[in-house]
């Protein structure tokens, strides 16, 4: 475990960026040999979209990365948080404790909150827009939106009190959730729901891109699935019935325009 602190005390830049590239290009490959669905789409154009939302996500938080270390020794140097107040314990638990808290509010917090105010919705709704979801869709975030899911990381940081060597492994942990639980992949069925109960599996995540209320509304969770399930937002839907989208926005000069997507959140279309 010391080792895995070290790495990520001092984990370069380049090596976040390979281990994003990696899994984008790992799934890629997956989900072309093994497909869960069948889609008649421009797979490069579709990418392409995602691609730049996923660099303008990359920059945002670049550009901001110093506000994060600036709380986390803050709240080190102030003994506050959550896990500064807790009693001295084995560090594999006090890593699951901090994953599992910032994952909270960094994860399932900020994505059940877009949902519910309005104005955040219209960023998000981007990430919702997509009929083909894959692993490019993975950071499919309009560059509000990550200023957004930035601030609730930062809020996490502060109440958990979490260190930055256990920041940057659950940036990392989460990067990779996101890329599986979107990647169009058919696991087993029964494998897929084992893995629900403890983290977000792909068919677990593929109901909450399901086009209609309530499963648009529910399985807000990235890296581990117990938030959904404790708070009642766990739901379950067939793959073979899953249709993705948003029915205000199926149409393709909606979600497949770069220019669109952009302006989305300032448009009267709800």
């Amino acid at each position: 475990m010391q080792t895995i602190i070290d790495y990520f005390s001092t984990i370069p830049s380049a090596h976040r960026s390979l281990i994003l590239v990696g899994g984008i290009t790992i799934f890629w490959l997956i989900e072309n040999a093994y497909p869960l669905f069948q889609f008649q789409y421009r797979r490069w154009h579709h990418a392409g979209i995602n691609i730049f939302f996923t660099l303008t996500t990359i920059i945002v938080n670049f550009c901001l990365a110093f506000i994060l270390l600036q709380v986390a020794d803050w709240s080190y140097q102030n003994n506050f948080g959550i896990l500064q107040w807790l009693p001295k314990m084995p560090i594999g638990l006090y890593a699951l404790i901090g994953l599992l808290l910032l994952d909270l509010i960094g994860a399932y917090l900020v994505h059940l909150v877009e949902h519910k105010v309005k104005v955040l919705w219209r960023f998000h709704l981007i990430h919702h827009t997509d009929t083909w979801i894959d692993t490019t869709s993975a950071n499919r975030h309009h560059p509000g939106e990550s200023v957004i899911r930035f601030v609730f990381t930062t809020l996490g940081v502060v109440v958990v009190g979490s260190p930055m060597w256990l920041v940057f492994l659950y940036q990392t942990l989460s990067v990779v959730a996101t890329q599986f639980n979107h990647a169009n992949i058919a696991l087993p069925k029964k494998v897929d729901v084992f893995l629900s109960y403890f983290i977000v599996s792909p068919d677990m995540h593929k109901v909450h891109h399901h086009y209609v209320m309530p499963y648009t509304d529910s399985n807000y969770g990235n890296i581990f699935s117990v938030w959904d399930r404790l708070f009642g937002t766990f739901m379950i839907l067939p793959r073979e019935e899953i249709v993705f989208g948003v029915d205000t926005h199926m149409q393709p000069e909606e979600h497949n325009d770069l220019k669109n997507l952009l302006k989305i959140p300032f448009q009267k279309k709800k």
